[in-house]
């Protein structure tokens, strides 16, 4: 028996699947933009944009090996 959830999966993957590559990429970035843009109004004071993708970003970085390039580029 198939749940809700797996059917409504299966529709996305069928949705998504349907796009062209470039609309494919314009999903992806503008999923990336409503997620920071959650991200930022979750913190306390609402952060702004700038600043949460460069926090975003050095989260991503910690427990990897220091980069002087990456440094560069984050802060």
């Amino acid at each position: 028996m198939r749940s809700v959830a797996d059917v409504l999966r299966a529709e996305e993957r069928m949705a998504v699947a349907a796009l062209s590559p470039a609309e494919r990429v314009r999903l992806a970035l503008s999923l990336g933009a409503r997620d920071l843009e959650s991200f930022r109004l979750a913190q306390d004071p609402p952060l702004q944009p700038a600043e949460a993708d460069r926090l975003l970003r050095r989260r991503r970085q910690q427990g990897r090996r220091t980069s002087r390039c990456a440094q560069e580029l984050i802060g």
